[in-house]
């Protein structure tokens, strides 16, 4: 038969949560002991004012709250600073020990420093480990948010930017000075277009042949095919005057250029004009206005120079261009000739005097003989009316020359040739696939270079210079958002550290917290132990 266990081996479980009721119901703590604990807490702030120095006392004094334990190690300590004022029977005469043994004294009365205990504990496990926990989480949770939402910015960010670039290589620039590498790009279009004139000459062959066989299967030999690729492959990237009249021009007046549009200022600066620095000396403002008095009356007003009845002659003198922009002709002196009549001047249209007379002539808006203005002093390849028909046309013989060639390079397609073009002129039998080859290809690579879209854009910007601003708007703003979106990236990066940072500095708190709560639990432990004659006791429910 077993031996019946011995009752000072069984445990004493106790839950954390229930500890102070339980306490409290076997009587081992008073029901009043939050007045009493009130009152304590009173004393020790009263003998606090008064401590010796003491390395240990002071390690006790940097903590956030003194329980009994600590007034005990206090005790302990004054017996031995104040060792000189203990008289014969064992008593003190210093005021700090009887300070701190009646606050000793008054956490023993109904064990009141137990059911502190308990309180704190309880408090420790139930409310302040928990916040500071789901705080700490809130911080951990918010740094892998802000990395997450930096790796994004910084993806979004190296997206844009390669868009940015991709787009400047369609443009042909690096993306350093948008606006100014697209002008420069402009001046480099000329000599550009004149090399696509230059290789044009190349073609000769195959527009004769292309001729022939327009002429063979039309029956229309007269007509003549691919006019402007023909003028173009035989005298270059010529101007329109010579296209249009087979006459080379005495002089150019290429058309004026728009003003171009000034660079913007930054955002944070202030346009403010063109008011002068600073103010008019003498508090009169200039309003740019002068006022020259004649000799004709007092009033300033000049009212003519002839006598009464005299005849007056306004002359304007209009010259090719004038300065409002309005294009009078090259032509001569036009004359407005007024004759007044009556006593005043004036012509009113009522008396029986000569009615005034007024004479303008113009002179036509013809150019001079030989001379190229406007459209017709631009190139071929800069107008787009005549780029767009020469592209046309290099594409109608691109089309001939790919057909031609598969013809050839096809057996069955070859023998329908042959004997479709027995009566055919010798240029259209003795073609070659190598030949046609060759041509094709040189075609082709006009064709590239004229109608890449760099080039497009540059005619495009060249046509009309307000094309600059919006293709540089574009692109910085492209190049802003990837800017942003770093800035962006590094606004979270900050958080992020700065969410680090409230992390790193909450972790000694949560450590010091769980190591008081395990002092307590401890400490508890062994005081109830002792009062159930060492039997173990096991506080439940603390989760550190």
């Amino acid at each position: 038969m077993q031996a019946p266990q011995d009752y000072r081996n069984v445990p004493i479980d106790i839950q954390t949560s229930k500890l102070l009721d339980w306490l409290l119901d076997r009587r081992h703590c008073g029901r009043r002991w939050p007045a009493q604990v009130a009152q304590v807490r009173e004393r020790i702030r009263a003998a606090l004012q008064d401590m010796p120095e003491h390395p240990e006392i002071r390690e006790l004094l940097q903590g956030s709250y003194l329980h009994y334990f600590h007034c005990l190690r206090i005790v302990e300590i004054l017996k031995g600073t104040e060792a000189s004022t203990k008289n014969l029977f064992g008593r003190y005469s210093s005021q700090r020990m009887k300070d701190w043994q009646e606050i000793v004294s008054l956490y023993e009365k109904d064990n009141a420093y137990l059911a502190e205990l308990s309180s704190l504990l309880g408090r420790s496990i139930s409310y302040e480990l928990p916040a500071l926990r789901r705080q700490r989480g809130r911080w951990l949770q918010a740094q892998q948010e802000l990395a997450r939402r930096e790796d994004e910015c910084q993806a979004r960010a190296g997206e844009l930017r390669e868009r940015f670039l991709g787009s400047c290589r369609q443009y042909g620039i690096a993306g350093e000075d948008v606006r100014r590498e697209l002008l420069a790009q402009v001046q480099a279009l000329p000599s550009l277009l004149s090399r696509v004139g230059d290789g044009a000459s190349a073609l000769g062959d195959a527009i004769e042949l292309y001729q022939a066989c327009v002429g063979f299967v039309c029956d229309s030999p007269g007509a003549e095919a691919l006019p402007l690729l023909r003028h173009v492959a035989a005298h270059g990237n010529s101007s329109v005057f010579r296209w249009r009249t087979g006459q080379e021009p005495l002089r150019l007046e290429r058309p004026e250029a728009a003003p171009q549009a000034p660079e913007p200022p930054p955002q944070d600066t202030i346009d403010w004009g063109d008011f002068p620095t600073e103010p008019p000396q003498g508090g009169d403002i200039d309003w740019g206005i002068t006022v020259e008095p004649s000799a004709q009356g007092e009033d300033g007003i000049d009212w003519g120079d002839g006598e009464k009845g005299q005849e007056g002659t306004i002359t304007v003198e209009l010259s090719a261009q004038g300065e409002d922009g309005i294009d009078w002709g090259d032509g001569e002196k036009g004359t407005i000739t007024a004759e007044p009549q009556g006593d005043g001047g004036i012509d009113w249209g009522d008396t029986g005097g000569q009615e005034g007379t007024i004479t303008v002539v113009e002179a036509g808006t013809e150019a001079p003989e030989g001379v190229a203005r406007g459209s017709d002093a631009l190139t071929l390849l800069e107008n787009p009316e005549t780029r767009n028909q020469f592209v046309d046309e290099l594409m109608e013989l691109e089309l001939f020359l790919a057909q031609r060639l598969l013809e050839l390079e096809d057996a069955a397609l070859d023998v329908v040739a042959l004997s479709q073009f027995q009566a055919a002129p010798a240029v259209l039998q003795g073609q070659s696939p190598e030949r046609l080859r060759a041509q094709l290809a040189t075609a082709r690579e006009l064709l590239g270079q004229l109608c890449s879209r760099s080039v497009q854009h540059l005619c495009m910007i060249l046509a009309s210079p307000r094309y600059v601003e919006r293709v540089t708007a574009l692109l910085r703003q492209q190049s802003l958002q990837a800017e942003l979106l770093l800035a962006k990236r590094e606004a979270l990066g900050q958080r992020r550290r700065q969410a680090l940072a409230e992390q790193g500095a909450l972790e000694p708190r949560l450590r010091q917290l769980q190591e008081r709560a395990r002092e307590l639990q401890r400490l508890i432990e062994a005081d109830i132990s002792k009062r159930y004659g060492g039997r173990p006791v096991n506080l439940m429910g603390v989760n550190l």
